[in-house]
């Protein structure tokens, strides 16, 4: 029998992350929008309640909670700031190929250290010339001894300027494309690591988002994840744990601007009645509660199939891309119930609208989505 209602730890958990959520992130979200500051603080006071890297197994020192309970603290941050929402979920990216590929002593290594203090870790597989397309990446790791060579740069990472260490992509043999590409974890304090300025990005601009350039950086082949030639498989697979939760962050910021929508449709007045009054905008408000409802259940299943031992990829592109089109529809729509209210920066919706676009292009764009639900269409 299928059951939408959340256990009574589930229901805890989603009510912690919504209580801080509300004292601690929306107060300062405008702030750190406005000036850019990595929230720090805030993601301290969020890991000492165990708001982050709570998927960490509890062998090494994590809380071993499921896909679905992070999609439900996921959703809960991502309703008062997807920027702050984004620097603390930026390490379950990063962790997840170590988790799923690592060995015992990697995981003890980098995995652990991260439940005793407050750390982070940053995904580093796209490239100035290589986003959707992943096999035209250029970054090389050559075997030198008991080590290898790393050479190259990425960029767009998130947590760049603030992890302790990075899960990187490489070519250990061009000849062999996508199955010649391995991964590693590489400290961030290693020799011949360079990290670039800060971008100052259109939305979400709490989160640090930095290139990162490698040359000749040693990194021992102990931090091999997996075998060589297993890197492509293994960045892919991460996706499928991560994706229903920027799904769910999508659905928190949609969830947020209908909630304002609502309340300013409520207020305003225009022909001697509410604006709800009007069709044309109870219409919207409708369809924002019909999408969002939707979206967040296929969250849920995607989350479920994976904590269950299925396999979700195509349950997790379906999820990403209808959430992400979903944020930015609703966003865009709480714009225009604003009116030129909504096109100021003194109101909430103007930085809702910003902070949607990324959703449709982080953790693969839309367009990919698309063709990863299609290519399991059409092998079915």
């Amino acid at each position: 029998m299928v059951n939408f209602t959340l256990s009574d730890e589930q229901l805890q958990i989603q009510n912690l992350a919504r209580e801080f959520a509300e004292r601690e992130i929306v107060p300062k979200a405008a702030h750190h929008d406005q000036s850019g500051e990595f929230p720090k603080e805030i993601c301290r006071k969020a890991w000492e309640l165990g708001l982050m890297n709570g998927h960490i197994p509890e062998e090494y020192g994590g809380l071993g909670l499921g896909v679905f309970e992070s999609c439900l603290v996921a959703e809960e941050i991502a309703a008062a700031c997807t920027g702050i929402g984004t620097a603390m979920e930026a390490n379950n990216l990063a962790e997840a190929p170590l988790i799923v590929a690592g060995s015992d002593e990697l995981k003890k290594k980098y995995l652990t250290p991260m439940t005793e203090d407050l750390l982070f870790a940053a995904y580093c597989v796209t490239e100035p010339d290589a986003g959707s397309d992943v096999a035209g990446i250029k970054t090389t790791a050559r075997r030198v001894g008991d080590k290898y060579l790393l050479n190259g740069q990425k960029m767009w990472i998130t947590n760049a300027g603030v992890a302790n260490w990075y899960y990187v992509l490489a070519y250990t043999d061009q000849s062999q494309g996508h199955k010649g590409m391995s991964s590693f974890v590489v400290s961030a304090d290693s020799p011949g690591i360079t990290v670039g300025k800060k971008e100052m990005n259109m939305g979400q601009r709490a989160s640090d988002t930095r290139s990162i350039s490698f040359e000749d950086v040693e990194v021992p082949a102990s931090n091999l994840l997996g075998k060589e030639g297993q890197g492509f498989k293994i960045s892919m697979s991460a996706f499928d744990h991560t994706r229903p939760l920027v799904a769910s962050a999508a659905v928190g910021l949609a969830r947020n601007a209908m909630t304002q929508a609502l309340r300013y449709s409520k207020e305003r007045k225009a022909f001697g009645q509410s604006i709800n009054k009007f069709q044309a905008v109870s219409f919207m408000l409708a369809d924002m509660d019909k999408d969002i409802e939707a979206a967040r259940l296929l969250c849920w299943k995607a989350a479920s199939l994976i904590d269950s031992g299925q396999r979700n990829t195509r349950e997790a592109a379906i999820a990403k891309a209808f959430a992400a089109d979903v944020a930015m529809k609703v966003a865009t729509d709480a714009v225009q119930i604003f009116g030129g209210y909504g096109y100021s920066r003194e109101y909430p919706v103007e930085k809702l609208m910003r902070d949607a676009k990324i959703f449709q292009i982080y953790e693969g764009t839309s367009q990919i989505q698309r063709v990863i639900i299609s290519r399991h269409l059409l092998a079915d």
